[in-house]
This record gives structure tokens, sequence and C-alpha cells, in this order.
């Protein structure tokens, strides 16, 4: 098997969004968008949890759909 590069959280960004799911707390979404952005990943996993909240389970479904799109 191939070794896959993979940058650390937080880093630089990538060029382009994968599902991160080394460092996946349910789909790898979150570490995915961290990664491409080189933002924090908690920053993004927190600002879910708080669309989530706000509006009524829409980022829920936004989440599940990057999720299964992205797969």
């Amino acid at each position: 098997m191939s070794q896959l590069d993979r940058t650390p959280s937080g880093g630089p960004p990538s060029k382009g969004f994968r599902l991160d799911r080394t460092n996946a707390k349910i789909w790898g979404v979150c570490a995915g968008i961290a990664n491409s952005t080189g933002i924090d990943p908690m920053i993004i996993r927190v600002g879910f949890v708080v669309g989530a909240l706000v509006s009524v389970g829409t980022a829920g479904l936004i989440y599940a759909a990057i999720g299964l799109i992205a797969d």
C-alpha cells in the first residue's frame, strides 16, 4: 500500500477539499474543511454545533450532505 501524504490540522491549506479520516470525529468533514482552509478544526466543529442549534438542524443536514458527497 502507498503512504498517503497528510498535512497536520492547522497547517498550510491544501489544494482541494478531501475528508480527513485521520483527524475525524464523525466523518471527517470539519477536519477536511480545516485542512483546506488552514483553520483550526475545533473552530469549524464549534461553528457547526452552533449552526445546528441556531438553524434548528439545517447545519446538521449540510454536514451530512458534505460527508456523503465528498466520500
